[in-house]
């Protein structure tokens, strides 16, 4: 009986598409997971960040209401406070600025505003004292709440509360809480903010030093 043996040893078509189909696979694996790192590591790298430009905001808010300098102005013979508290704004006169450190009294004026996608941003506006420029920056955005809350206690009150507005014109909260909140984030901020300067040792200016209304976002885009 004769036999006959295979010269060749390669592979046949069907072996070599099951290859083939195999390494394609692989590599889809392969190149998918690295898709997904190089997603997750951009994802990672945004939140970091968001987080650090929201720790700058909250550091300089802190660092400008600590650094609040009383002073006044002569409105027809009464002198009035640079000080003005809301909800969704606060004003006072400091000596720190974002701009130029420590060199004069400023005005700082901090916002928010509603964008036209519902979320809440914050503005800081500065103007120096008796100067007609002022400048403007965005600190945050897009979060679903940004507010401001004053703590007020009386002589007579044995205990203080918290308000949205502040009404008093011959004297300042002894604290202000800047809240910040993002649900979609998860970020939930409320930073009580000790005020070290009261109104005991004040500057006054003449009535012509008189700082004016500086428009808002929504003002300068009409």
């Amino acid at each position: 009986m004769i036999t006959y043996r295979r010269k060749d040893k390669g592979f046949t078509l069907l072996e070599l598409l099951i290859s083939i189909t195999l390494l394609s696979i692989i590599l889809l694996i392969i190149f998918g997971a690295m898709r997904l790192g190089h997603r997750s590591i951009e994802k990672a790298e945004k939140a970091i960040t968001f987080l650090e430009r929201l720790r700058i905001a909250i550091n300089l808010v802190e660092s400008q209401i600590e650094s609040l300098t009383p002073i006044t102005y002569d409105d027809d013979g009464q002198k009035k406070f640079y000080f003005l508290g809301q909800k969704d704004l606060l004003q006072f006169t400091t000596n720190y600025s974002l701009w130029k450190g420590s060199r004069g009294y400023i005005l700082a004026i901090y916002s928010v505003e509603e964008e036209p996608d519902g979320k809440k941003s914050l503005y800081l506006t500065e103007r120096t004292i008796a100067v007609d420029d002022f400048r403007r920056t965005l600190l945050l955005a897009g979060f679903d709440d940004i507010s401001f809350l004053y703590f007020e206690k009386n002589p007579t009150d044995e205990v203080g509360h918290w308000i949205d507005k502040w009404t008093e014109d011959k004297s300042f909260p002894d604290k202000i809480a800047f809240k910040i909140q993002s649900v979609s984030k998860g970020i939930y901020v409320d930073k009580f903010i000790f005020l070290k300067n009261k109104p005991s040792g004040q500057i006054l200016l003449s009535p012509a030093q008189k700082v004016q209304n500086i428009p808002s976002s929504k003002e300068r885009r009409r």
